[in-house]
Protein backbone atom coordinates (compact mmCIF):
# COMPACT_ATOMS: atom_id res chain seq x y z
CA UNK A 1 0.00 0.00 0.00
CA UNK A 2 1.67 2.93 -1.01
CA UNK A 3 1.45 6.97 -0.15
CA UNK A 4 -0.04 9.22 -2.30
CA UNK A 5 1.84 12.04 -4.40
CA UNK A 6 -0.64 14.34 -6.06
CA UNK A 7 0.53 16.96 -8.22
CA UNK A 8 -1.41 20.13 -8.20
CA UNK A 9 -1.22 23.65 -9.20
CA UNK A 10 -0.80 26.85 -7.55
CA UNK A 11 -3.33 29.62 -8.19
CA UNK A 12 -2.99 32.98 -6.36
CA UNK A 13 -3.49 34.91 -9.60
CA UNK A 14 -7.19 36.33 -10.28
CA UNK A 15 -6.70 35.68 -14.07
CA UNK A 16 -5.54 32.55 -13.22
CA UNK A 17 -8.61 31.39 -10.91
CA UNK A 18 -10.91 32.76 -13.32
CA UNK A 19 -9.60 30.48 -16.09
CA UNK A 20 -9.35 27.12 -13.43
CA UNK A 21 -13.61 28.50 -13.13
CA UNK A 22 -14.31 27.52 -16.53
CA UNK A 23 -12.32 24.50 -16.98
CA UNK A 24 -14.40 23.33 -13.77
CA UNK A 25 -17.43 24.21 -15.13
CA UNK A 26 -17.35 21.80 -17.66
CA UNK A 27 -17.34 18.79 -15.27
CA UNK A 28 -20.10 17.38 -13.72
CA UNK A 29 -18.23 16.58 -10.20
CA UNK A 30 -15.58 18.80 -8.38
CA UNK A 31 -13.70 17.30 -5.11
CA UNK A 32 -13.48 20.34 -2.48
CA UNK A 33 -11.68 20.56 0.68
CA UNK A 34 -10.67 23.54 3.10
CA UNK A 35 -8.02 24.17 5.00
CA UNK A 36 -8.68 27.07 8.18
CA UNK A 37 -7.84 28.00 11.81
CA UNK A 38 -10.29 28.87 14.73
CA UNK A 39 -8.11 28.62 17.76
CA UNK A 40 -7.96 32.51 18.20
CA UNK A 41 -11.41 34.21 16.13
CA UNK A 42 -15.11 33.29 16.50
CA UNK A 43 -15.35 32.93 12.73
CA UNK A 44 -13.12 29.96 10.60
CA UNK A 45 -10.26 32.12 9.06
CA UNK A 46 -10.03 30.39 5.67
CA UNK A 47 -6.66 29.48 4.51
CA UNK A 48 -6.44 27.59 2.13
CA UNK A 49 -9.27 25.66 -0.78
CA UNK A 50 -8.56 22.69 -2.75
CA UNK A 51 -10.14 21.43 -5.79
CA UNK A 52 -9.89 18.71 -7.59
CA UNK A 53 -11.01 17.21 -11.08
CA UNK A 54 -10.80 14.44 -13.54
CA UNK A 55 -7.93 16.34 -15.41
CA UNK A 56 -6.14 17.84 -11.94
CA UNK A 57 -5.56 19.76 -8.54
CA UNK A 58 -5.45 23.43 -7.84
CA UNK A 59 -4.41 24.48 -4.35
CA UNK A 60 -6.29 28.38 -4.30
CA UNK A 61 -4.52 31.08 -2.05
CA UNK A 62 -7.66 32.56 -0.49
CA UNK A 63 -5.27 35.12 1.33
CA UNK A 64 -4.14 36.49 -2.18
CA UNK A 65 -7.66 36.48 -4.34
CA UNK A 66 -11.06 36.84 -4.23
CA UNK A 67 -13.11 33.51 -4.25
CA UNK A 68 -16.41 35.07 -5.20
CA UNK A 69 -15.78 33.35 -8.77
CA UNK A 70 -15.42 29.81 -7.50
CA UNK A 71 -20.03 30.39 -6.62
CA UNK A 72 -20.01 29.45 -10.03
CA UNK A 73 -18.74 26.00 -9.76
CA UNK A 74 -20.63 25.64 -6.65
CA UNK A 75 -23.70 26.07 -8.04
CA UNK A 76 -23.33 24.52 -11.62
CA UNK A 77 -21.49 21.16 -10.54
CA UNK A 78 -21.57 18.52 -7.93
CA UNK A 79 -19.62 19.28 -4.68
CA UNK A 80 -17.84 16.23 -3.76
CA UNK A 81 -16.82 16.62 0.13
CA UNK A 82 -15.52 14.44 3.17
CA UNK A 83 -18.17 15.77 5.92
CA UNK A 84 -19.98 18.98 5.78
CA UNK A 85 -17.76 21.37 7.83
CA UNK A 86 -16.58 23.19 5.24
CA UNK A 87 -20.48 24.24 3.35
CA UNK A 88 -20.48 26.97 5.56
CA UNK A 89 -16.50 28.23 5.11
CA UNK A 90 -17.63 27.58 1.36
CA UNK A 91 -20.49 29.55 1.53
CA UNK A 92 -18.95 32.23 3.86
CA UNK A 93 -15.89 32.92 1.48
CA UNK A 94 -17.07 31.96 -1.40
CA UNK A 95 -20.70 33.66 -1.28
CA UNK A 96 -22.67 29.92 -1.98
CA UNK A 97 -23.05 26.64 -0.81
CA UNK A 98 -23.04 23.61 -3.30
CA UNK A 99 -26.53 23.40 -5.22
CA UNK A 100 -25.93 19.70 -4.84
CA UNK A 101 -23.81 17.84 -2.31
CA UNK A 102 -22.36 14.09 -2.11
CA UNK A 103 -20.93 13.74 1.25
CA UNK A 104 -18.18 11.03 1.40
CA UNK A 105 -18.39 10.11 5.42
CA UNK A 106 -23.00 10.14 4.80
CA UNK A 107 -22.21 7.91 1.88
CA UNK A 108 -20.11 5.73 3.74
CA UNK A 109 -22.17 5.63 6.56
CA UNK A 110 -24.83 4.03 4.18
CA UNK A 111 -22.15 1.18 3.83
CA UNK A 112 -22.17 0.57 7.85
CA UNK A 113 -18.99 2.81 8.46
CA UNK A 114 -19.28 4.83 11.34
CA UNK A 115 -18.44 8.80 11.03
CA UNK A 116 -15.08 7.07 8.88
CA UNK A 117 -11.90 9.42 8.33
CA UNK A 118 -10.83 10.42 4.75
CA UNK A 119 -8.37 8.52 5.26
CA UNK A 120 -9.74 5.32 5.84
CA UNK A 121 -11.96 5.38 2.85
CA UNK A 122 -9.24 6.11 0.67
CA UNK A 123 -7.27 3.41 2.31
CA UNK A 124 -10.40 0.87 1.87
CA UNK A 125 -11.55 1.79 -1.52
CA UNK A 126 -8.09 3.33 -3.12
CA UNK A 127 -5.64 1.12 -1.50
CA UNK A 128 -3.71 3.90 -0.13
CA UNK A 129 -1.98 5.31 2.30
CA UNK A 130 -2.88 9.68 3.39
CA UNK A 131 0.30 10.46 4.61
CA UNK A 132 -0.62 12.74 8.10
CA UNK A 133 2.74 14.41 8.98
CA UNK A 134 1.27 18.17 7.94
CA UNK A 135 -2.05 18.04 9.71
CA UNK A 136 -1.24 20.17 12.36
CA UNK A 137 0.10 22.57 9.93
CA UNK A 138 -0.02 26.73 10.04
CA UNK A 139 -1.44 27.28 7.08
CA UNK A 140 -1.95 30.98 7.12
CA UNK A 141 1.78 31.10 6.96
CA UNK A 142 3.42 31.45 2.93
CA UNK A 143 5.19 30.34 1.45
CA UNK A 144 3.62 26.72 2.06
CA UNK A 145 6.32 24.05 1.87
CA UNK A 146 6.38 21.69 -0.50
CA UNK A 147 5.14 18.98 1.49
CA UNK A 148 2.37 20.89 3.61
CA UNK A 149 1.12 21.28 -0.13
CA UNK A 150 1.09 18.10 -1.22
CA UNK A 151 -0.87 16.97 1.85
CA UNK A 152 -3.50 19.34 0.90
CA UNK A 153 -3.60 17.83 -2.36
CA UNK A 154 -4.19 14.51 -0.91
CA UNK A 155 -6.81 15.54 0.51
CA UNK A 156 -8.93 16.05 -2.62
CA UNK A 157 -7.14 13.45 -4.92
CA UNK A 158 -9.56 10.83 -4.34
CA UNK A 159 -12.63 12.27 -3.85
CA UNK A 160 -14.01 11.57 -6.70
CA UNK A 161 -12.72 8.42 -7.02
CA UNK A 162 -14.71 7.89 -3.56
CA UNK A 163 -17.31 9.62 -4.92
CA UNK A 164 -17.90 7.08 -7.97
CA UNK A 165 -16.89 4.23 -5.79
CA UNK A 166 -19.27 4.53 -3.22
CA UNK A 167 -22.03 5.93 -5.61
CA UNK A 168 -21.76 2.18 -7.27
CA UNK A 169 -21.56 0.52 -3.68
CA UNK A 170 -24.86 2.40 -2.59
CA UNK A 171 -26.98 1.39 -5.94
CA UNK A 172 -25.84 -1.98 -5.36
CA UNK A 173 -27.58 -2.24 -2.17
CA UNK A 174 -30.72 0.10 -3.24
CA UNK A 175 -29.70 2.87 -0.75
CA UNK A 176 -28.53 5.48 -3.11
CA UNK A 177 -31.52 7.56 -2.75
CA UNK A 178 -31.18 7.26 0.81
CA UNK A 179 -27.43 8.84 0.59
CA UNK A 180 -28.67 12.07 -1.39
CA UNK A 181 -31.58 12.83 0.54
CA UNK A 182 -29.50 12.68 3.49
CA UNK A 183 -27.14 14.94 1.56
CA UNK A 184 -29.90 17.15 0.72
CA UNK A 185 -31.08 17.33 4.32
CA UNK A 186 -27.53 18.58 5.61
CA UNK A 187 -27.46 21.57 2.90
CA UNK A 188 -30.61 22.63 3.84
CA UNK A 189 -29.47 22.58 7.62
CA UNK A 190 -29.45 26.33 9.20
CA UNK A 191 -26.02 27.42 9.02
CA UNK A 192 -25.64 30.42 10.77
CA UNK A 193 -24.01 30.38 13.82
CA UNK A 194 -25.11 30.24 17.35
CA UNK A 195 -28.00 31.50 18.34
CA UNK A 196 -27.16 33.74 21.07
CA UNK A 197 -30.50 32.93 23.33
CA UNK A 198 -28.94 28.78 23.32
CA UNK A 199 -25.51 29.72 23.90
CA UNK A 200 -26.27 29.08 27.73
CA UNK A 201 -26.93 25.50 26.85
CA UNK A 202 -22.96 24.59 26.01
CA UNK A 203 -22.07 25.19 29.54
CA UNK A 204 -20.79 22.55 31.88
CA UNK A 205 -23.40 21.93 34.25
CA UNK A 206 -26.10 24.36 32.40
CA UNK A 207 -28.76 21.53 33.22
CA UNK A 208 -28.29 21.95 37.00
CA UNK A 209 -29.28 25.79 37.31
CA UNK A 210 -32.50 26.74 38.15
CA UNK A 211 -34.47 29.72 38.99
CA UNK A 212 -33.04 32.99 37.79
CA UNK A 213 -29.84 31.17 37.72
CA UNK A 214 -31.14 30.31 34.25
CA UNK A 215 -32.23 33.30 33.26
CA UNK A 216 -28.94 34.87 34.12
CA UNK A 217 -26.67 32.49 32.26
CA UNK A 218 -28.62 32.35 29.00
CA UNK A 219 -28.78 36.78 29.46
CA UNK A 220 -24.88 36.72 30.43
CA UNK A 221 -24.03 34.07 27.54
CA UNK A 222 -26.05 35.75 24.81
CA UNK A 223 -23.70 38.73 25.61
CA UNK A 224 -20.47 36.68 25.64
CA UNK A 225 -21.44 35.15 22.28
CA UNK A 226 -22.70 38.34 20.31
CA UNK A 227 -19.63 40.69 21.95
CA UNK A 228 -17.69 37.37 20.80
CA UNK A 229 -18.38 37.87 17.08
CA UNK A 230 -18.57 41.30 17.17
CA UNK A 231 -14.44 41.52 17.84
CA UNK A 232 -14.12 38.08 16.32
CA UNK A 233 -12.99 35.81 19.44
CA UNK A 234 -13.36 32.68 20.98
CA UNK A 235 -16.25 33.28 23.39
CA UNK A 236 -13.81 32.17 26.07
CA UNK A 237 -12.07 34.99 24.99
CA UNK A 238 -14.77 37.34 26.66
CA UNK A 239 -15.76 35.42 29.30
CA UNK A 240 -14.73 31.41 30.81
CA UNK A 241 -17.88 29.22 31.44
CA UNK A 242 -16.22 29.09 35.33
CA UNK A 243 -16.92 32.82 35.76
CA UNK A 244 -20.75 32.85 33.67
CA UNK A 245 -21.45 29.85 36.01
CA UNK A 246 -20.40 31.77 39.10
CA UNK A 247 -22.26 35.64 37.92
CA UNK A 248 -25.66 32.84 37.18
CA UNK A 249 -25.23 31.71 40.65
CA UNK A 250 -24.00 35.55 42.42
CA UNK A 251 -25.81 37.42 40.60
CA UNK A 252 -24.09 40.88 40.55
CA UNK A 253 -25.78 43.86 39.41
CA UNK A 254 -23.28 46.53 40.63
CA UNK A 255 -19.71 46.87 40.01
CA UNK A 256 -18.41 45.93 43.46
CA UNK A 257 -20.61 42.89 42.97
CA UNK A 258 -18.08 41.66 40.46
CA UNK A 259 -15.13 41.53 42.92
CA UNK A 260 -14.08 38.44 43.91
CA UNK A 261 -16.15 36.40 41.50
CA UNK A 262 -14.15 33.03 40.62
CA UNK A 263 -13.24 33.14 36.89
CA UNK A 264 -13.71 36.61 36.07
CA UNK A 265 -10.67 38.42 34.82
CA UNK A 266 -11.40 42.32 34.84
CA UNK A 267 -9.16 42.76 32.50
CA UNK A 268 -11.15 40.63 29.96
CA UNK A 269 -13.88 42.46 29.93
CA UNK A 270 -12.05 45.72 29.54
CA UNK A 271 -14.34 48.44 29.40
CA UNK A 272 -17.25 46.21 28.77
CA UNK A 273 -18.35 45.73 32.90
CA UNK A 274 -21.09 47.77 32.41
CA UNK A 275 -22.86 45.86 29.45
CA UNK A 276 -22.43 43.00 31.45
CA UNK A 277 -23.96 43.88 34.40
CA UNK A 278 -27.09 45.09 32.49
CA UNK A 279 -27.21 41.66 31.44
CA UNK A 280 -27.17 40.43 34.09
CA UNK A 281 -30.35 42.86 34.96
CA UNK A 282 -32.21 41.57 31.81
CA UNK A 283 -32.02 37.82 32.99
CA UNK A 284 -33.30 39.33 36.44
CA UNK A 285 -36.20 40.76 34.58
CA UNK A 286 -36.99 37.83 31.95
CA UNK A 287 -39.86 36.95 31.83
CA UNK A 288 -40.82 32.93 31.59
CA UNK A 289 -41.82 32.70 28.36
CA UNK A 290 -38.60 33.87 27.17
CA UNK A 291 -36.29 31.66 28.95
CA UNK A 292 -35.15 29.32 26.15
CA UNK A 293 -34.70 25.67 27.63
CA UNK A 294 -32.13 23.16 26.30
CA UNK A 295 -33.87 19.86 25.21
CA UNK A 296 -33.31 17.72 28.57
CA UNK A 297 -35.15 14.82 30.30
CA UNK A 298 -38.38 16.79 31.25
CA UNK A 299 -40.26 15.92 28.55
CA UNK A 300 -38.68 12.88 28.08
CA UNK A 301 -39.31 11.49 31.81
CA UNK A 302 -42.74 9.96 31.13
CA UNK A 303 -41.59 8.47 27.85
CA UNK A 304 -37.68 7.40 29.14
CA UNK A 305 -38.42 3.21 28.51
CA UNK A 306 -40.27 3.92 25.18
CA UNK A 307 -37.24 6.36 24.33
CA UNK A 308 -34.67 3.41 25.64
CA UNK A 309 -36.06 0.96 24.07
CA UNK A 310 -36.62 2.73 20.89
CA UNK A 311 -32.74 3.51 21.14
CA UNK A 312 -31.86 -0.12 21.21
CA UNK A 313 -33.28 -1.46 18.38
CA UNK A 314 -32.23 1.34 16.01
CA UNK A 315 -29.04 0.45 17.03
CA UNK A 316 -30.12 -3.56 16.35
CA UNK A 317 -31.40 -1.91 13.18
CA UNK A 318 -28.38 -0.46 12.18
CA UNK A 319 -26.28 -3.60 12.49
CA UNK A 320 -28.74 -5.62 10.83
CA UNK A 321 -28.27 -3.43 7.55
CA UNK A 322 -24.91 -2.37 7.97
CA UNK A 323 -25.73 1.15 8.71
CA UNK A 324 -24.32 3.65 10.69
CA UNK A 325 -27.08 3.40 13.23
CA UNK A 326 -26.80 7.49 14.16
CA UNK A 327 -27.84 7.71 10.43
CA UNK A 328 -31.27 5.74 10.87
CA UNK A 329 -32.41 7.81 13.91
CA UNK A 330 -30.49 9.92 17.09
CA UNK A 331 -31.72 9.77 20.87
CA UNK A 332 -33.11 13.16 20.38
CA UNK A 333 -34.73 12.56 16.60
CA UNK A 334 -36.83 9.27 18.52
CA UNK A 335 -37.59 11.88 21.36
CA UNK A 336 -39.02 14.38 18.75
CA UNK A 337 -40.79 11.41 16.89
CA UNK A 338 -42.56 10.81 20.40
CA UNK A 339 -43.42 14.24 21.21
CA UNK A 340 -45.00 14.34 18.06
CA UNK A 341 -42.82 16.96 16.16
CA UNK A 342 -43.76 17.01 12.27
CA UNK A 343 -39.71 18.13 11.71
CA UNK A 344 -38.45 15.28 12.98
CA UNK A 345 -36.43 12.85 10.80
CA UNK A 346 -38.58 9.62 11.33
CA UNK A 347 -41.96 10.88 10.37
CA UNK A 348 -40.66 12.15 6.92
CA UNK A 349 -38.86 10.32 3.98
CA UNK A 350 -37.33 6.64 3.86
CA UNK A 351 -37.44 7.09 7.57
CA UNK A 352 -40.73 7.16 8.36
CA UNK A 353 -41.53 3.56 6.96
CA UNK A 354 -38.24 1.70 7.86
CA UNK A 355 -37.58 3.59 11.34
CA UNK A 356 -40.97 5.52 12.44
CA UNK A 357 -43.40 3.22 11.99
CA UNK A 358 -41.28 -0.01 13.71
CA UNK A 359 -40.75 2.55 16.56
CA UNK A 360 -44.64 3.85 16.95
CA UNK A 361 -45.68 0.32 17.18
CA UNK A 362 -42.94 -0.38 19.37
CA UNK A 363 -43.92 2.76 22.43
CA UNK A 364 -47.76 2.06 21.67
CA UNK A 365 -47.37 -1.86 22.57
CA UNK A 366 -48.66 -3.04 18.86
CA UNK A 367 -44.64 -4.49 19.00
CA UNK A 368 -42.34 -5.81 21.46
CA UNK A 369 -38.46 -6.18 21.80
CA UNK A 370 -37.27 -9.82 22.29
CA UNK A 371 -33.98 -10.97 22.88
CA UNK A 372 -33.25 -14.35 20.65
CA UNK A 373 -29.83 -14.90 22.55
CA UNK A 374 -27.65 -12.90 19.87
CA UNK A 375 -30.12 -9.88 18.54
CA UNK A 376 -32.91 -8.06 19.76
CA UNK A 377 -35.92 -8.62 17.72
CA UNK A 378 -39.14 -7.04 17.02
CA UNK A 379 -42.05 -9.12 17.31
CA UNK A 380 -45.93 -7.88 16.58
CA UNK A 381 -47.88 -8.49 19.54
CA UNK A 382 -51.38 -9.96 19.10
CA UNK A 383 -54.01 -7.35 20.25
CA UNK A 384 -55.31 -7.81 23.66
CA UNK A 385 -58.16 -10.33 24.42
CA UNK A 386 -60.55 -10.00 27.20
CA UNK A 387 -59.46 -13.02 30.13
CA UNK A 388 -62.96 -14.90 30.50
CA UNK A 389 -61.15 -16.65 33.91
CA UNK A 390 -61.15 -12.77 35.56
CA UNK A 391 -64.84 -11.74 34.32
CA UNK A 392 -63.99 -10.38 31.16
CA UNK A 393 -60.75 -7.73 32.50
CA UNK A 394 -58.69 -7.81 29.96
CA UNK A 395 -54.84 -7.61 30.70
CA UNK A 396 -52.24 -6.08 28.91
CA UNK A 397 -48.45 -6.65 28.48
CA UNK A 398 -48.48 -9.44 30.79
Amino acid sequence: MTESEAAFRWIDDQSELQELVAELVSHPAIGWDTEFHRERSYYPHLALVQVAWPNGIALIDPLALDLTPLATVLERTVSVLHADQDIAILERSCGAAPAVLFDTQVAAGFLGMSSPSLAALVERFAGVRLAKGHRLADWAHRPLSEGECRYAANDVAHLLHLHERLTTKLEEKGRLTWALAECETLLARDRSYQDPDRAWWRMKDSRALRGDSRNIAQTVAAWRERRAERLDIPPRFVLSDMALANIAQRKPTRPADLDGIRGLDRRQIGGAADELLAAVREGLSLEPEALRLPVTDEGERGQRAGVTLASAWVAQLGRDLGIDPALLATRSDVVGFLRGSPSTRLANGWRAELVGEPVRKLVSGEAALAFDGENLVLEDRAPARADRSDGGAGRVGR
